[in-house]
Parts: C-alpha cells; sequence; structure tokens
C-alpha cells in the first residue's frame, strides 16, 4: 500500500454549466451594485438580539470584538447576569481605555429571589447606560439582557427607548435578550431572532468555560 496520499479526483468540467453560473454572478452583482450605491446614509444603529436560542450575547461581543479592530471605543452594560464572571467579560476588561464594561446584575432572577433589588439594579444599570449613551466617545454600546429587564418590569420601554433616541447621531446600540418588547422592535433598525434546534443542557450537559450557556 502507498503511503501517498490519495489526491481527491477533480469534478468532470461542465462548461455550459460554468457559463451559466458566470451569467446569473453578472446579472447579481449588477444588482448588488445598485443597492450598494443606493445605500448611501450613515448613521448610528439599533440592533437587537432577541429569541430563545443561544446565540444573542455572543453575537453582540462579536460586534464589540470588530469595533475594537477598527479603533473605536464600545461601551458595555450587563443587566441581571452578574453573580458568575463570563469569558467576555474577562477578555475585555483587559482594555479598560477601550471599552467601558459594567457588570450590573448580581445573577439571574431564580437566583436573586429578590425582586425589589432586582429593580434597584436595574436603575443603577439604566444610570450607567444613559451616561455612555450621552458620549460621543463611543462608538457602540451593548446593552446584555435588556429585555429580560423589560419583562420583569424592572424599567419602563418608553424611558428607555427616549434616551437611546437621543444618542449621538453616529452612535450605535446592541440590545440582548429574549422576549423583546414589540416598541423596541418597532424601533430597531434590524431585529435578529435566534431560534433553537436543540441545546446541549437539555441532555444534561453543563456549561463549560468556553462555551457558556
Amino acid at each position: 500500500m502507498s503511503d501517498t496520499p490519495e489526491t481527491p479526483t477533480s469534478l468532470p468540467v461542465d462548461d455550459a454549466r460554468n457559463e451559466r453560473h458566470r451569467e446569473r454572478m453578472v446579472r447579481k452583482k449588477a444588482v448588488m451594485d445598485e443597492r450598494i450605491a443606493n445605500a448611501q446614509n450613515e448613521r448610528g444603529l439599533l440592533l437587537v438580539h432577541t429569541g430563545i436560542g443561544k446565540g444573542k450575547s455572543s453575537s453582540a461581543f462579536g460586534m464589540v470584538a470588530r469595533a475594537l479592530g477598527h479603533g473605536l471605543k464600545v461601551g458595555v452594560v450587563q443587566f441581571i447576569k452578574g453573580r458568575v464572571s463570563t469569558g467576555e467579560q474577562m477578555f475585555f476588561q483587559r482594555f479598560p481605555e477601550e471599552v467601558r464594561y459594567h457588570v450590573m446584575g448580581q445573577g439571574f432572577t431564580w437566583e436573586t429571589q429578590d425582586r425589589q433589588r432586582d429593580i434597584e439594579n436595574a436603575a443603577s444599570a439604566w444610570a450607567v447606560a444613559k451616561a455612555l449613551l450621552s458620549d460621543p466617545e463611543i462608538a457602540l454600546v451593548v446593552l446584555d439582557e435588556l429585555n429580560i429587564a423589560f419583562k420583569h418590569g424592572y424599567l419602563k420601554v418608553e424611558d428607555v427607548l427616549a434616551d437611546i433616541e437621543a444618542r449621538p447621531v453616529s452612535q450605535h446600540v446592541v440590545v440582548t435578550g429574549r422576549g423583546a418588547p414589540q416598541a423596541l422592535i418597532d424601533a430597531a433598525d434590524t431585529v435578529s431572532e435566534m431560534g433553537l434546534v436543540k441545546h446541549a443542557f437539555q441532555s444534561g450537559i453543563r456549561a463549560q468555560k468556553g462555551i457558556e450557556f
């Protein structure tokens, strides 16, 4: 038996199919070029990540990394979460000049079991968020699990939206958490709903470092 690895067999050349593909891509490029040419406005966006699936906060923190890559400054306020340090928190707090990271919660609601204290924590967290939203040097503000604070009635949606709408014109805001209220969805520029197909936790697998549920 030869020790030389086998070379994958190339697919047969299909000139007609290749030409049809080229023609489709030419047409698609023309459409995309026109859309890009017509999308020249630049302003701060409000993005909402909601749904019952995993990945809402992870997506938002990916945007934090992207912003840092462009040399932008970021503000993060985590509502609800807080008793256990996350990998994102430990990583981004290494960049105190670029990321203002505030963990304002005392843990999930089933852990705190104290609604009044949760309300007070949410109010304190929003005071911090409002300061970030008024700072023109902050290009991106992540309001992690804010939707949970809405769901439990800790904050008024209309008051929060008023502060978000009053932010600097070029500042982007990302709100995460399941159960986004309709008023927030209506105000947002982009809304992504994370779906759940299956989850390791349902099989008795616990959260682990690097793969935090």
